[in-house]
């Protein structure tokens, strides 16, 4: 089988089959398997954004906020419109305690996506 991803036997399927199997780890409550699995393929198609965004929600899921913070920032880069990241990144800032830059993505989400959640956090009210 020819080596197609740097790592020996690894496919672009057994990618697909790591990056399903992660979502699998991260609704079973285990962020720590879902990010080891993402790692492989986000080595080998680093500018797989789904990917980005799955390890970014592991990571805020295991507590690792500012490696959170990193790749929600590195998908707004590549998403600027991409509401639930907006949202993600605040709720990010928002347990660090960084309130302000919090509400600024709040409300960037609300503008975007203006589901209720996202409303409630954007605090446009007050």
């Amino acid at each position: 089988m020819p080596e197609t991803s740097g790592f020996t036997g690894r496919t672009p399927e057994t990618h697909v089959i790591d990056f399903r199997a992660a979502e699998q780890l991260l609704a079973a409550r285990d962020p720590r398997g879902a990010v080891k699995l993402l790692d492989r393929v986000i080595a080998a198609h680093p500018e797989n954004t789904a990917a980005r965004l799955l390890r970014a929600r592991a990571f805020f899921a295991a507590a690792q906020l500012r490696p959170a913070e990193l790749e929600f920032t590195i998908v707004l880069e590549r998403e600027p419109d991409n509401a639930f990241a907006h949202f993600a990144l605040a709720r990010t800032y928002e347990r660090s305690g960084r309130s302000d830059q919090a509400l600024r993505h709040f409300r960037l989400a609300a503008a975007l996506d203006p589901q209720p959640e996202y409303l409630a956090a954007a605090r446009f009210d007050s």
